[in-house]
């Protein structure tokens, strides 16, 4: 399977780099971008790159276009001349594009393409991304390809347009809240007399401990917290001050804020 990615900034980058861990080839990847420096590392390891999206689209069976929101209509007009919309798969990986906007840009002559919107998020590069999958205009069995596509760089879900926002506060907006906290714990580890290397180690282990639990079966966050909180005890008093402060509300505000 030919996989084209055009667009090698942060998240083409990291998507490319995440295939170039379960592809069997690097020549089955293919890069497009306008300056070199970002194709550089990926030509090193046997990707195909180029600085013409139309070739870079031409022969691929999935072509991924993760460019910036204000550029997916240009880079979508360019290449559609060269597609062949009779087995190639588009998926658009940009935020706010609508499928209404992905089907006017691709309509040629009433036909249109295989059609997906995916939203994966930075974790994709080492494998633990939570990705989502937009069916736009696609078969099921374009979709399935997709969807299990990404499943081997993390986890991967089919969901509805109208979930799409949702879902990119929750998971794409969420890595960055998710670091906000572990940041925040850290500040709180050297100001409790750690150096900050071994405040970082300390806080990601926790993370990574809490988020473990939380996938074995029946697990759920208040009964994992119910497990640490004695009556009485240091941890119920950090989490009521961290309530007191309004650490749930601000959570919820702050991912609310992010589908406005």
């Amino acid at each position: 399977m030919k996989i084209s990615i055009i667009g090698a900034g942060a998240m083409g980058g990291a998507i490319a780099t995440g295939l170039l861990k379960v592809v069997d080839n690097p020549t089955d990847i293919t890069l497009s971008n306008p300056s070199a420096a970002p194709l550089k590392p990926f030509a090193e390891a046997g990707c195909i790159t180029t600085h013409d999206n139309c070739e870079a689209a031409r022969d691929a069976d999935i072509i991924m276009v993760v460019v910036k929101p204000w550029i997916v209509e240009n880079v979508l007009r360019q290449i559609a001349p060269e597609l062949d919309y009779s087995r190639q798969t588009i998926v658009v990986i940009a935020a706010g594009i609508t499928s209404a906007q992905l089907t006017e840009w691709l309509n040629r002559d009433g036909a249109l393409p295989s059609i997906i919107l995916g939203m994966p998020n930075t974790a994709v590069a080492i494998g633990e991304s939570m990705t989502f999958v937009v069916p736009v205009h696609a078969e099921n069995s374009d979709v399935e390809l997709v969807n299990d596509l990404f499943g081997k760089l993390g986890t991967s879900m089919v969901i509805d347009e109208q979930h799409l926002p949702a879902a990119t506060t929750l998971a794409s907006c969420g890595i960055a809240y998710a670091m906000r906290y572990i940041r925040a714990a850290m500040e709180g580890g050297v100001e409790l007399g750690f150096k900050a290397a071994s405040a970082q180690e300390i806080v990601v282990q926790t993370v990574k401990g809490a988020a473990a639990l939380l996938s074995l079966p029946g697990s759920h966050p208040e009964s994992e917290i119910d497990k640490v909180t004695t009556p009485g005890g240091l941890t119920i008093r950090g989490l009521n001050e961290m309530e007191h402060a309004g650490f749930t509300s601000a959570v919820i505000r702050g991912l609310k804020a992010g589908v406005k």
